[in-house]
């Protein structure tokens, strides 16, 4: 197979960020690893290029949207088209819906080959920040109607992120799960000295990695421990994360057995956090995969996750439990997986053992006609709603 340049392009991509750097990441070095070059496109502070182990990374200077987080969005398309001109790639690769778009159409105009990551949920996120009064599904089916049509594949990571282009009928869909590193996140990461740290007395640790920003609901996690409380249970939560809303999350856990730990950006350190603890809380109604859920249940820790979203996709199996995205089910289903003792735990690894990035590389290689074998695709009549 001749090598090819794969141009990885992304918006909201942040020091602090998670799922869609972790992707690229490992997307990059599988690409690297099977003789292809990879340029990632991002944005940053200011324009910048360095080098890396799977090619270039190109930061493009752009400005911060406000009330996400410190996320930067590229919007001098002129700078993008330069780029893409200088860069000249073979294969190009969005994980954007939104300015970086015009991809797909500058590819189709120059014959390269394109693919579309659909990392979030449209519908469902019009829908929370709009309101259910307006007609969201309406402006979701043509925003990404025409986002379909711009691309030669949209990629969805799971069944429930792709109803929205199946109930339309799109065609030039694909199905591949991300990935979970099984070495770093590993049960032998628990510490029974980092889980006393954590504890600091508590009978019960809970931990969630999360993105504190409205639609990933950290506002339930302080009445969750309430709920705990009233159940008796002894319980410390321990909220890693960074976002638009933490002072708020942190002003709501005054007084309460909540640990604010910050964004935790090493690795090895996140996963002793998961393992270490009792149980991993995702309470976002809105995940389109829930990577973090997934390298907690690597861990060998169950997941208590919300019953809406694509988690309980992932979550099956023993490997914990979801509930309504409610205070109390919540509280209930925690103390539901601990009742379940080791079991849960060997259930949880059991699961994440399902995913990994090299069949993730295998088959983006596979959507991007380098690799002989065929992509997953999603059945429109099983999911069409």
């Amino acid at each position: 197979m001749t090598a090819v340049r794969i141009l990885q392009a992304a918006n909201f991509v942040a020091p602090h960020s998670g799922g869609i750097r972790t992707m690229m990441r490992h997307l990059a070095d599988g690409y690297a690893a099977a003789g292809h070059e990879v340029v990632a496109v991002v944005p940053g502070e200011r324009s910048a290029t360095r080098a890396t182990p799977f090619g270039r990374v190109i930061e493009v200077a752009a400005p911060v949207v406000p009330a996400t987080g410190g996320y930067r969005v590229i919007t001098r398309w002129r700078a993008v088209e330069d780029l893409l001109s200088v860069v000249a790639p073979d294969r190009v690769e969005v994980s954007d819906r939104f300015t970086l778009a015009r991809i797909g159409p500058w590819a189709a105009r120059r014959g390269i080959p394109s693919v579309v990551f659909s990392h979030e949920r449209l519908d469902a996120l019009l829908r929370f920040h709009l309101g259910r009064m307006l007609p969201t599904r309406y402006v979701a089916d043509r925003w990404n109607r025409r986002l379909a049509a711009a691309f030669d594949t949209v990629v969805c990571t799971t069944q429930w992120a792709a109803e929205e282009f199946v109930r339309m009928g799109v065609d030039n869909l694909a199905h591949v799960p991300l990935g979970i590193d099984l070495d770093t996140f590993h049960p032998r990461r628990r510490d029974p000295a980092l889980r006393a740290e954590l504890a600091r007395g508590a009978d019960l640790v809970v931990v969630t990695a999360v993105r504190l920003s409205p639609e990933k609901r950290p506002d339930l996690l302080v009445p969750m421990v309430q709920e705990l409380g009233r159940l008796g249970v002894n319980v410390r939560l321990v909220v890693c994360g960074d976002g638009s809303v933490r002072d708020l999350v942190a002003e709501q856990a005054a007084g309460h057995p909540v640990t604010m730990a910050g964004f935790v950006p090493e690795r090895t350190r996140l996963a002793a956090l998961l393992a270490s603890a009792d149980v991993v809380v995702a309470p976002g109604p809105y995940e389109t995969f829930g990577l973090a859920a997934l390298e907690a249940m690597a861990c060998g820790t169950p997941v208590v996750a919300s019953s809406s979203g694509a988690l309980p996709e992932l979550v099956v199996g023993g490997a914990g439990r979801t509930a309504p995205p409610d205070p109390a089910a919540m509280a209930a289903a925690v103390a539901d997986v601990v009742a379940a003792g080791p079991a849960a735990r060997h259930a949880a690894r059991r699961r994440a053992r399902d995913f990994s990035w090299s069949d993730t590389v295998e088959e983006m290689l596979a959507v991007h006609g380098l690799q002989t074998g065929a992509p997953q695709r999603v059945s429109l009549e099983a999911t069409r709603s």
